[in-house]
């Protein structure tokens, strides 16, 4: 799959309904060997920020979760695996603040959407939808999709 199919993917689950958490999980779950509707119950609380508590972006959250996927460590004493994903981590987090000038949620919408805007749920379209579509273009390019 290609770099615009990700983000294509990512963006259909996110017009689907589906909070941004789940959208960038969804769009990597297959490739990475986690059933589909596992993906959907276990990034499904991350969205608005953490269960709406408007902390650290869902879409980024979700990224968390797909490097995990293709990082993370299974056995607790493999520190190099625990270590290189947490490095992965922080860089997506780094990546995501370089192009947003933040990874929180709150922040976000005030930066890019009026209360009106979130009270109305617009602010989907005006900036979420894009932090979905930057974390699945920056998750291609971490864990080393080729075209």
């Amino acid at each position: 799959m290609t770099k615009n199919d990700t983000i294509s993917k990512a963006l259909s689950y996110f017009d689907e309904g589906f909070a941004c958490s789940q959208s960038v999980l969804l769009a990597f779950a297959e490739e990475l060997g986690l059933n589909e509707n596992a993906a959907k119950l276990i990034s499904s609380t991350f969205g608005g920020g953490m269960g709406r508590l408007r902390q650290k972006c869902g879409a980024v959250t979700g990224g968390f979760m797909v490097l995990g996927l293709a990082y993370g460590n299974s056995d607790p004493k493999d520190m190099d695996a625990k270590l290189a994903s947490y490095k992965k981590v922080r860089e997506l987090n780094h990546l995501f603040e370089d192009i947003h000038g933040t990874s929180i949620c709150a922040e976000l919408l005030k930066k890019h959407a009026s209360e009106a805007d979130v009270a109305e749920r617009k602010h989907h379209k005006i900036i979420c939808r894009t932090a979905v579509s930057d974390v699945a273009g920056l998750l291609y390019d971490l864990i080393g999709q080729t075209e």
